[in-house]
């Protein structure tokens, strides 16, 4: 089998192997492939594994000998799904690889907020801290976490993790979720999106996109907030409207937010989140533990596995 990756770099920028790869067929990785060369670099192979990279039905067309695609990531918007279907072609992906990683991140965001290590590190190393009279030094507020109130939108397996890291951290954690479980019932208590928006010191995003979630902090959720509000998303980026944050933040309403997720990746110069007050921006790295790419790896390695065997599995 000819099996070609089309944008391999994110995946292994060369602390992994496509050894698994290897052992199913023939092998050629590209490190990023540009949407009008697709096609092209795909040519006659059989099966296609991309993480980014656009396959679109005219791809396909283009492409006859075309019989699986691969994700290396969870979302397969890249993919025209209902063309593969017609034509026959099995589309997977990897549903879950970095639930505890992302959850650690999203703490991660929140912990930085509340602490300040990197602005007190890079204060100390500048020599403000030994020129300073007192055997201390901040010039930031810092914040104790214990007892203040976690909102979570979306309380499924990251979103619980997430809770469970607050929860050990003294924190209270509410929960918004459309599917309300007995194991988010041990961890947080289950409130309609507007008590949850009302009575939280800290809103974590972990919900899916769709047309409900699209944009769902937004001015007129913003303004249901307690004052000085954090906001933590490291889900997806366009469930934030970033100008009415961006102005929330300005303000004052929202205290700080910490973001690894934005409405277009890369960033945007025109971004306006990035001259937002108090606003931690990531550039969405959150999966990127080698623990988490090796887990992807192993996934994807799998999932062509079962498909040669006949049975395919994480079909979308």
């Amino acid at each position: 089998m000819d099996i070609v990756v089309l944008d391999g770099y994110t995946e292994n920028p060369g602390d992994l192997s496509w050894e698994g790869f290897e052992k199913l067929g023939s092998v050629t990785v590209y490190d990023r492939t540009p949407d009008e060369l697709v096609a092209e670099r795909i040519g006659m192979a059989e099966a296609a594994i991309v993480n980014k990279a656009r396959i679109t039905r005219e791809t396909m067309d283009a492409c006859p000998n075309l019989r699986y695609i691969g994700l290396l990531a969870t979302g397969y918007d890249v993919v025209d799904v209902a063309a593969a279907k017609a034509k026959g072609i099995t589309v997977t992906n990897i549903p879950t690889y970095g639930t505890e990683s992302v959850g650690q991140f999203a703490l991660a965001l929140l912990l930085e907020i509340a602490n300040r290590v990197g602005h007190h590190d890079r204060a100390v190393k500048e020599g403000r801290w030994a020129a300073s009279p007192d055997w201390c030094f901040w010039d930031y507020p810092l914040m104790e976490l214990a007892g203040k109130t976690m909102g979570v939108i979306g309380f499924g397996r990251i979103g619980q993790t997430t809770g469970r890291l607050a929860r050990a951290l003294s924190m209270r954690v509410l929960a918004y979720d459309a599917y309300p479980n007995d194991s988010g019932r041990q961890i947080g208590e289950y409130v309609s999106l507007d008590e949850l928006l009302a009575a939280s010191d800290v809103i974590a995003l972990h919900c899916v996109l769709s047309e409900q979630t699209r944009g769902i902090i937004n001015k007129k959720s913003i303004a249901k907030m307690k004052d000085g509000v954090i906001i933590i998303n490291n889900s997806r980026g366009p469930l934030i409207v970033e100008r009415d944050l961006a102005d929330a933040l300005n303000a004052g309403k929202v205290y700080a937010a910490g973001l690894d997720v934005v409405s277009t990746e890369p960033i945007t110069e025109d971004n306006p989140l990035l001259r937002a007050k108090n606003c931690i921006i990531t550039p969405h790295i959150s999966w990127a533990p080698i623990e988490c790419r090796r887990r992807i790896m192993e996934t994807a390695v799998n999932n062509l596995r079962s498909f040669l065997s006949g049975e395919p599995v994480n079909e979308v």
